[in-house]
């Protein structure tokens, strides 16, 4: 059959009161609940470990193998999960990006330097510095940043190779300062074994790159391994095993989120040209899975847009993918008009918001929840994937009502400093003593009293 005439997107009316039920049934599909298994996966987690086992449950045992057993239990997962040998030392050669490198095309070694040029800018321009006060004579109160000292990357690698995700990731950590950042890829032809991903590497100055993945390479750079030192932090996109990995380190070290799917919501009005809007709603379909949504208050729209799309399709390269993530995680949602609009998208809380009718900066000062927000016609999501300067590495789910993207500033470490002399003190030895007794700490309130005895 014709992949073109099964698309079938939702239409969803937020005018109704079933929207929300709707929507929250839409954002469960997408989730990171770790209670679904593939067919593939199930048989391979049953050949692996014996039973058939849910993602949580899976990551809970690789991980906890790791952490216990180190190097062996990481190689064993290795081959049973990826087919693959691990070599000591753990990293490739540097000789192997370098010939990497050489063997790239000027144009792409080009392209990025000038993107790697936009990234630093902004995020050497959006960098937290250490502030200092002093609000009175003999106080002195401090804010510093302090970089973190090494930081891991996970780059995907399973059915597309990602040099963007390298620089998204590893140019706002150089642009905090981080001294030591090691990247982990599967050991595919996509991943660790990529040619573009390991220039880019290469041109960015990255030489430690270790050809595993998922959450064996998670915990690798978790807990540390022989020949891969543990990390501070763990970022960059992944699976749903990378992603419950992440979350079940955490603690341990830092993360950035826990990402589902690529999601964008597009709002248009009459003004929009169809053509971009189903534009922008495959480019995120064609992540498979990968949620895309109109919406709009001019029902004539959707179907001007929907014609676009099965226009379009006819030339994707992955349309048959692209038509089954249209169906299955699209959708048309008609709205009242432009303030229900912006309700609506606070509901959703995208990764990804294009706001592509009139005004769109008026409608973008009245919405609070987006990880990344494009404004106007020639602002499309894929310029912030792969160029603009903001990362790419946003909250998915709906998690951007209280998460953010990836930035410099993601790398630092905020602590306090403070510097009081005797005299500061003593103007406020009263109201501490005060505080210290209501809490019964006497111990408190001594610590003080001790240095201003006469």
């Amino acid at each position: 059959m014709n992949a073109i005439s099964t698309l079938n997107i939702r239409r969803l009316d937020a005018r109704q009161a079933s929207f929300s039920d709707e929507l929250e049934q839409l954002r469960m599909q997408l989730s990171p609940s770790g209670n679904v298994v593939s067919p593939r996966g199930r048989e391979l987690t049953e050949k692996v470990f014996g039973q058939v086992l849910s993602p949580g449950q899976v990551v809970e045992r690789i991980c906890e193998a790791v952490r216990t057993e180190g190097l062996a239990a990481l190689k064993h997962f290795t081959q049973a999960l990826d087919g693959a040998d691990l070599g000591e030392p753990l990293a490739l050669p540097t000789e192997r990006l370098q010939q990497a490198h050489e063997r790239s095309s000027p144009e792409f070694l080009a392209a990025v330097r000038r993107i790697r040029e936009n990234i630093l800018q902004f995020q050497q321009a959006i960098l937290h510095t250490t502030q200092s006060i002093q609000p009175a004579a003999g106080i002195r109160l401090d804010q510093r940043y302090v970089p973190l000292k090494r930081v891991g990357v996970c780059v995907p690698g399973g059915a597309a190779a990602y040099p963007s995700t390298v620089l998204m990731t590893v140019v706002p950590a150089q642009a905090a300062g981080v001294e030591q950042i090691a990247v982990v890829a599967p050991p595919t032809q996509y991943g660790a074994y990529n040619d573009d991903m390991l220039a880019t590497c290469y041109e960015l100055g990255v030489r430690e790159v270790y050809p595993i993945g998922g959450a064996q390479a998670v915990a690798a750079l978790a807990y540390g391994v022989q020949g891969l030192p543990a990390v501070d932090k763990i970022v960059g996109p992944g699976n749903l095993f990378v992603a419950l990995a992440k979350k079940l380190v955490y603690g341990d070290v830092d993360i950035d989120s826990i990402a589902g799917p690529s999601e964008v919501v597009v709002i248009a009005d009459a003004t929009t040209d169809p053509a971009y809007t189903a534009a922008d709603m495959l480019a995120q379909a064609e992540h498979s899975p990968g949620a895309s949504l109109l919406v709009t208050w001019d029902a004539d729209l959707v179907d001007r847009v929907e014609q676009e799309l099965v226009k379009q399709l006819a030339g994707l390269s992955r349309s048959q993918l692209t038509v089954d993530c249209l169906n299955d995680f699209g959708a048309f949602v008609v709205v009242r008009d432009a303030q229900h609009a912006c309700e609506v998208t606070d509901l959703i809380a995208p990764e990804h918001l294009h706001i592509a009718c009139q005004q769109p900066r008026l409608l973008s000062d009245s919405i609070r929840n987006a990880g990344a927000t494009f404004l106007g016609p020639f602002s499309p999501v894929a310029l912030g994937d792969y160029a603009a300067g903001p990362s790419h590495v946003l909250p998915t789910g709906g998690t951007a009502r209280w998460a953010a993207g990836l930035s410099a500033n993601s790398f630092l470490r905020s602590g306090s400093v403070i510097e009081y002399s005797r005299e500061a003190l003593a103007g406020i030895q009263a109201e501490i003593a005060m505080l210290a007794d209501k809490e019964g700490l006497t111990a408190h309130r001594h610590s003080v009293d001790i240095r201003l005895q006469d």
